[in-house]
């Protein structure tokens, strides 16, 4: 009984330390997690205070309040979560308590009843007539390895109640850890809470400015539709030119190839040669001419795009659609304060379209590229330093910058510097990110970018 104790409180062991082990690993992510959401409201307090100093800029405190509504939410989140796994592991620590408490009586219990037996049995002659009134000698061998092993039993017994006891109370000791977390833990989450109110009334604030200013936040609505449209319209040009260009040299292409294999085949039928076999002018099955003279897909799985034509487009399609979900930031540092597509004014009637998402960032922040590809456009567009990448069939569009690094026609890499952030038209540190296909089709760049935390 004595040994499966042993063996059940060892298995019972090892199967908890995992458990533990998880538990605290989760805790620790989430520790980090609220640790970063922390320091991105620190940059948002900072940025919402320049906001508050461009006195006409209600729109730009609204977003910058609102994103960091969103992040104190998801720091409480967080922190709820931390409580959920100490109140887990206080309710287990409580459970190993009182187990170990009710198998440390049980083993005292039986060593109390070895020891009074033990007692009872002390003297000498009680011990000898024991082992005399063997029946044969190997009778005798075994009482004598008997009384052997039951002293040892006893040894082990004292043992196991000393390392019940080590065990009960490393458990106490973290039960009483963990409570003291806990009432950390929920003090932090209450503080938070009420810093939450506090900012649900500076957004009302703000909203109910926003009221009695309508028709100006509906001027800069407009502006920006306007930008927007313009934006739009040139990278949609920049796009067709592109996809020309690429029809264009991938007819020349397989034009070039089919009139060499038909030399070929005519120099082969006048030396009376059997023709060889026509070499392979598209070896990856990519793209080639059909009967009306238009580019079509053959083997290839893929929709048709004139833009992976070649096999490093093609290869540069793939590598930017493998890493949805994983491609790094522009910016070192900067929150989302516009996301993508359409959204309403808080205390208006007003709605705003984005194709990207706008990052509030300290003016002269570094902005580097997602992934590799090769620089199409820089310059001016309605007013907006901005640098458009092709990657194959997708391109990344950086907008708002103050200056450019790159030129056209530079092949980049992931983390290539671009240029620097400059301001929106409310006069704001910003950098406007877009992500789209050779269809004119706009994605969320969130989507697209790793988690940041």
């Amino acid at each position: 009984m004595i040994k499966r104790a042993i063996l059940f409180i060892v298995f019972f062991g090892s199967m908890c330390m995992p458990a533990l082990a998880q538990d605290n690993l989760s805790r620790d992510d989430l520790q980090k997690e609220t640790q970063a959401i922390r320091k991105e409201i620190d940059e948002l307090n900072l940025l919402l205070e320049q906001t508050k100093k461009n006195k006409k800029n209600s729109l730009g405190q609204l977003a910058v309040i609102h994103s960091k509504i969103a992040k104190r939410e998801a720091l409480i989140k967080g922190i709820a979560k931390q409580v959920k796994i100490l109140d887990d592991a206080i309710y287990t620590n409580q459970l190993d308590v009182q187990k170990l408490n009710k198998d440390l009586d049980t083993l005292k219990s039986k060593y109390q009843k070895s020891i009074i037996f033990a007692y009872k049995s002390r003297s000498g002659y009680e011990y000898l007539n024991f082992l005399f009134s063997a029946n044969s000698f190997n009778d005798a061998v075994k009482r004598i390895t008997y009384l052997k092993s039951y002293r040892q039993n006893r040894e082990a017994q004292a043992h196991t109640i000393d390392l019940s006891q080590q065990d009960l109370n490393v458990k106490i000791t973290q039960l009483g850890s963990n409570k003291k977390d806990r009432l950390k833990t929920l003090t932090v989450q209450n503080e938070q809470l009420k810093v939450l109110v506090d900012d649900r009334k500076e957004q009302d604030k703000i909203v109910n400015q926003l009221k009695n200013k309508e028709q100006e936040i509906s001027a800069q609505v407009r502006q920006k539709e306007a930008q927007r449209r313009k934006m739009q319209s040139a990278l949609l040009t920049i796009i067709r030119r592109e996809t020309l260009e690429a029809e264009r040299k991938e007819k020349e292409r397989i034009a070039k190839a089919k009139a060499a294999n038909e030399a070929a085949a005519k120099a082969n039928a006048k030396a009376n040669v059997e023709a060889p076999a026509a070499s392979k002018t598209n070896p990856k099955n990519i793209k080639v001419i059909n009967a009306e003279g238009g580019l079509t897909s053959t083997t290839d799985n893929r929709p048709y795009s004139a833009l992976e034509t070649t096999e490093e487009g093609r290869e540069a399609s793939i590598s930017f659609e493998n890493n949805k979900g994983n491609l790094p930031w522009p910016v070192d540092k900067g929150n989302v304060y516009i996301h993508f597509g359409v959204e309403n004014i808080p205390g208006t009637k007003l709605n705003r379209k984005s194709d990207g998402i706008e990052l509030a960032l300290p003016k002269g922040t570094s902005v580097k590229s997602l992934a590799n590809g090769i620089v199409k456009y820089t310059g001016d567009i309605n007013g907006d330093l901005t640098v458009f990448v092709q990657h194959g069939k997708y391109f990344s569009t950086y907008t708002h910058l103050s200056s450019i690094n790159v030129s056209v026609g530079q092949e980049v890499r992931a983390g290539t510097l671009l240029g620097k952030s400059g301001i929106n038209l409310d006069g704001e540190g910003a950098l406007l990110l877009m992500i789209n296909n050779e269809k004119g089709i706009f994605f969320d760049p969130e989507n697209w970018l790793k988690n940041r935390r």
